[in-house]
């Protein structure tokens, strides 16, 4: 079989077969080429839109979510309807406690994130309105921050000794400080108060509510200074990978029901926003279409394929006298049945090669005009080789089966009915 694969002669009569129905056998050729291009466009584009997610929500836990208190909206246990909710530093322990499902809990306060100013910061004669958060370290195994050269985040000290010391962002550096000047170990009031910065936080979409002017300062430190006591804004919660963080979601609100004295019925005593949630469903939605683009590629290649088996049996009979008279000089029917075979899988996966490249080709080109959008969740959209090569694989299976047809009718001529053939 291999000597028959590399002999001379059994191509030139493959070309030549080729030749005398070139716009036949390409407009054939067209419908493989099409389904591996389709397959190719459609996964690769998916997989770009999920690389673009991966991207956008690279500095935030996967399994994240925000909770608030808000007011009840059904009385119960002797309190009326409207009774306002207020989270608790105490809750956190709780939650951690009978939620075993929290992998990480973030208590945070915030001035000037929901509603009216922030904080008045001052640094020699350059002054500006900020927003203050007061956060623990553990907040950034939720939400990363990224911290420039030299410079840290909140660390446990820093809660323990209720230090003043901040973490400022990029716009504020720029705002305060001249522009050669490091701000590291430098001082700026706060209300009022010095607060030495430690470092700065350049800005990653992603990550709540932050932007690239917000200050953070120990969650002790903003307690003292705003006389906060106990009291949280919300907690930013990171689930443990692979669980339901619905049912986490579901779990969190009626533990704080049953220890704020809130209906269980109550929907609207706690708000939520359930990051994994969402990140879920634009997971689900890049891998439904990656398999919709294999479907609709196989259909198509599988119809192309088709295709080329209906153009071979067209062959065989056009070439009925010329098998014929091989088959009378001596032809063995395994060599007739071995040249439309490879006839068919060499046209199969010439057209699947051809569509691979211009998928390729493609992609390429679409990465070149995505590549430096930051505002779109879109990168990289590629396929992996070892699908390319299973593609491919396919279809010269296919091809080698759908030839059989063609291969079988072709030996089963007889050379003397085959001679009288006009």
């Amino acid at each position: 079989m291999f000597r028959f694969v590399f002999d001379r002669d059994t191509w030139q009569e493959i070309f030549s077969s080729i030749g005398k129905n070139r716009l036949r056998t390409i407009i054939t050729m067209v419908g493989v080429l099409w389904g591996i291009f389709i397959y190719i466009a459609l996964s690769g584009s998916a997989k770009g839109l999920d690389n673009g997610f991966e991207r956008a929500f690279e500095n935030v836990a996967m399994n994240s979510m925000f909770v608030w208190a808000q007011q009840t909206s059904i009385p119960y246990a002797g309190f009326k309807t409207g009774r306002p909710l207020q989270l608790k530093l105490s809750d956190a322990e709780i939650l951690q406690q009978r939620v075993p499902q929290i992998e990480f809990i973030a208590p945070r306060n915030a001035k000037g994130v929901f509603g009216g100013g922030g904080s008045n910061i001052v640094r020699g004669q350059k002054t500006g309105s900020f927003n203050i958060y007061g956060d623990f370290p553990v907040f950034t195994k939720i939400a990363t921050k990224k911290i420039y050269d030299g410079g840290r985040f909140i660390n446990d000290d820093d809660i323990t000794y209720e230090r003043k010391v901040c973490v400022i962002g990029e716009r504020t550096q720029k705002e305060l400080f001249e522009e050669d000047e490091s701000p590291l170990g430098e001082y700026i009031r706060i209300d009022n108060i010095y607060f030495q910065v430690v470092g700065v936080h350049k800005f990653v979409p992603g990550g709540g509510f932050e932007s690239d002017s917000d200050i953070y300062i120990p969650f002790t430190t903003y307690r003292k200074l705003y006389n906060t006591g106990e009291n949280v804004d919300w907690f930013s919660i990171a689930a443990y990978r692979n669980v339901d963080v619905l049912k986490v979601e579901e779990d969190i609100k009626t533990t704080l029901k049953r220890v704020h004295k809130v209906d269980p019925e109550d929907e609207r005593a706690f708000g939520s926003f359930n990051l994994g949630e969402m990140f879920g469903r634009i997971m689900g939605f890049a891998k439904g279409m990656t398999f919709l683009s294999l479907i609709v590629g196989i259909a198509t290649i599988i119809a192309g394929v088709v295709g080329i088996g209906n153009i071979l049996l067209i062959t065989v009979k056009e070439r009925t006298k010329e098998l014929g008279v091989r088959r009378a000089l001596g032809a063995t029917p395994k060599e007739v049945r071995s040249q439309i075979i490879l006839e068919s899988v060499f046209l199969t996966m010439l057209a699947g090669i051809v569509g691979i490249v211009l998928g390729a080709g493609l992609l390429a080109g679409i990465n070149a005009l995505t590549k430096d959008m930051t505002d779109f969740p879109y990168t990289n959209p590629t396929v992996p080789i070892p699908y390319v090569i299973g593609a491919l694989l396919i279809m010269v299976v296919l091809g080698l089966l759908i030839g059989l047809i063609p291969a079988q009718r072709a030996v089963s001529i007889k050379p003397i009915d085959a001679l009288r053939e006009e």
